[in-house]
């Protein structure tokens, strides 16, 4: 075989009449990743081999968030969760330990990922199972089941319910309240129900308690957190379920942060309503209390959704823009991930967890009070013809 050397550099009979400003294009990362030997740590993986395509994009999530939002303590960072997380275990294997590491300063979830969550932190367990089941089979046997997850419907689900009950029907509950309060007060039950059973870092709503995370529901109804509160108020239960106090607590984190000169970011597990509901604080800022603002400043998705159908789950950051949600200066720093969030989230976590060092916890729950009356305030300042009440 003859030898063909190869040139240093190629020179074109017919150079291309636009290549000027090419190398613009040609600067990024070069591709050509040593193989994989099975030795590397997670994050270098991820640096190295994630170049392209959502690989990419999650490369890129990985690195807002340690880069970006975690660079600065003062950044607070909402979370929110949607799909059936806590039943497939991400609860307790992420979401409590970015919690603890004050990486997650709060949280919009679906009432189902709260509800589940109260499994785990009763050591009732869930099981692998198959989506080849025959689901008139599991429901003869007395099986719930969440695509491939098994639970049983006497001993977790009905068993839940009953301690739920009596948990709600307690003094402290007695009385008005938005979801963040209700969730506080469930994950004071959950943490002693850790302790219990000798469990540990099992529940969300028990980390987000001991850490002062506020835990949102935007539709408190739709879960069976819900059906149980309207069931005990059949009974005369005082209970109320107040969403305005949702809005205005969740807005008010997000307005003291930009008035401070802070930023904010959000970490989207999922579309529907706990995402816009997290994203909705900006429009509520500008757009309702007419606060000059100009929307969240980073924005990180992780999805299945597309964005031609319309629906939010799949509504891009450059749409929010349009919104006043996301800042448009900052789009730079908006990532979306179109992966399975149960393949994503843990990698997110753990890239976060050995890149960045804990921080110091916000406690925004024990701070409401202070940050709606500011939130007021600002709100009668911009708003001078409006007559306070009272």
């Amino acid at each position: 075989m003859s030898t063909i050397k190869l040139p240093e550099k190629f020179v074109s009979k017919y150079p291309h009449k636009f290549a000027k400003g090419k190398q613009r294009f040609l600067c990024g990362q070069r591709i050509l990743p040593k193989p994989i030997t099975g030795r590397e740590k997670l994050p270098d993986l991820v640096d190295r081999v994630f170049l392209a395509y959502n690989g990419a994009r999650l490369q890129e999530a990985c690195r807002l968030v340690v880069e970006k939002m975690l660079a600065d303590d003062s950044v607070t960072i909402g979370m929110s969760l949607a799909g059936a997380l806590t039943p497939a275990g991400l609860g307790s294997a992420a979401v409590v330990p970015l919690i603890k590491a004050g990486f997650v300063d709060w949280i919009v979830a679906t009432g189902a990922n709260l509800y589940h969550d109260m499994h785990h932190a009763m050591n009732l367990p869930l099981y692998r199972g198959s989506a080849a089941a025959r689901d008139p089979e599991l429901r003869r046997l007395g099986v719930v089941r969440i695509y491939d997850i098994f639970l049983d419907y006497d001993d977790v689900l009905m068993r839940t319910d009953d301690v739920l009950r009596k948990i709600l029907i307690q003094p402290e509950f007695q009385k008005e309240m938005g979801t963040a309060e209700l969730h506080y007060l469930l994950g004071k039950y959950c943490a002693e129900f850790e302790k219990q059973t000798g469990l540990k870092d099992a529940s969300v709503l028990a980390a987000a308690y001991r850490a002062g995370v506020p835990c949102f529901c935007p539709s408190p109804g739709d879960s069976t957190i819900g059906m149980n509160v309207a069931g005990v108020e059949l009974r005369g239960n005082r209970l109320r379920v107040n969403p305005s106090v949702d809005v205005n607590e969740s807005t008010a984190i997000v307005l003291d942060a930009k008035l401070r000169k802070k930023k904010t970011g959000v970490l989207l597990m999922g579309g529907g309503s706990p995402k816009n509901f997290t994203l909705q604080t900006e429009p509520q800022i500008q757009e309702v209390l007419r606060i000059p603002e100009c929307g969240h400043d980073y924005f990180l998705q992780c999805t299945d959704a597309r964005p031609d159908t319309g629906g939010l789950s799949g509504a891009t950051p450059s749409e929010a823009v349009s919104w006043g949600k996301v800042d448009p200066n900052q789009l730079p720093d908006a990532v979306v991930c179109y992966v399975d969030t149960t393949v994503a989230m843990p990698l997110i976590a753990h890239y976060a967890l050995a890149r960045r060092a804990p921080r110091k916890l916000k406690r925004l729950y024990d701070r409401r009070a202070k940050l709606v009356a500011r939130l007021t305030e600002e709100y009668f300042k911009h708003n001078p013809e409006l007559r306070r009440p009272g």
